[in-house]
């Protein structure tokens, strides 16, 4: 594939020193692996193995970071100061994605509909919260992604085990409304909304979470997503602004929630979602004819406008 020679050479910045750096490795390798045979000359660079300053041999990088330091502006930064094109959303609108809280807070502002939530903190008084709020609460660390350290909380008592959880990976917790009804996820690609996929994970699974995402294989996702022609047209408009709004750009994933009224809810954005075997925005790109591996070439071409 002589065209590949305009890449140059490519970084894959995969595993880095989150909580998802295993997700990282796994998504990292199936990109290097895609680049390499559509004839891209890439290498996979870990920051947690090698300095960033050696970063300055590469024309350009594909971020597969999933979670802090990757997906939160860091990383972007480091290549913005290094004059190096780079795949994704820019600096802030990364760290401002992978902030659930400020996220919120933005899309509240711009009239766009987020389940209610309360940030929670040693003194908050838990049962104003539940007057708030009502149970079920999913309790979710602010910065964490992949679902790590959420937990479904049905009782008064569930609380403080839960918070605990979250407390584990994030100084800020927050308590977000428990919405009961269909879970769907909108892939981006090159800005544009993919088609929209249902998530249904089994029934002794109480939310889509880690375990579901990575190690189970009885997901179901609906492609078609089984809602209307314009369901989703409104879906996917919705979750374009949504993901314009943050300051995403290039490729992401929006999750949202409709509810029993049928109304809608965003739940949040993922600006470097994952790029496993079982991951969603593979599935939303096959949707519409990309391969693996032109999905990844695709995502990779967005570093030479951006170069320009």
């Amino acid at each position: 594939m002589s065209n590949a020679a305009k890449f140059g050479k490519v970084a894959v910045l995969l595993g880095g020193k989150s909580a998802e750096r295993a997700v990282s490795l796994d998504s990292g390798q199936a990109v290097l692996e895609a680049l390499l045979r559509s004839g891209v000359q890439a290498e996979a660079f870990d920051p947690q193995e090698r300095s960033v300053t050696e970063l300055v041999a590469y024309d350009r990088a594909f971020i597969v970071l999933h979670g802090r330091g990757g997906e939160d502006g860091q990383i972007q930064g480091v290549l913005e100061w290094l004059n190096i094109p780079y795949t994704g959303t820019g600096v802030q609108g990364s760290a401002i994605g992978m902030d659930k809280v400020k996220t919120k807070q933005i899309w509240q502002g711009s009239d766009l509909p987020t389940a209610p939530y309360r940030i929670i903190t040693k003194d908050t008084d838990l049962d104003a919260v539940i007057a708030d709020l009502g149970l079920p609460v999913i309790i979710k660390p602010v910065h964490e992604g992949s679902s790590v350290g959420m937990s479904k909380v049905e009782k008064t008592e569930d609380f403080a085990a839960a918070i605990a959880k979250a407390t584990a990976h994030d100084a800020v917790v927050m308590a977000e409304k428990w919405i009961t009804g269909r879970e769907f996820t909108i892939s981006f690609l090159n800005g544009q909304p993919l088609p929209v996929i249902r998530l249904q994970p089994p029934a002794d699974v109480a939310f889509y979470d880690y375990e579901a995402k990575y190690q189970r294989n009885d997901v179901e996702y609906g492609i078609p997503c089984g809602l209307s022609e314009a369901e989703e047209k409104t879906l996917q408009v919705l979750c374009l602004r949504a993901f314009q709004a943050v300051g995403a750009e290039g490729w992401g994933r929006i999750d949202a929630m409709q509810d029993e009224q049928g109304n809608f809810w965003l739940l949040e954005v993922n600006t470097v979602p994952g790029m496993t075997s079982h991951s969603l925005v593979p599935k939303a790109a096959q949707a519409v004819g990309y391969s693996f591996d032109a999905l990844c070439v695709a995502i990779l071409e967005q570093t030479l406008a951006a170069s320009v």
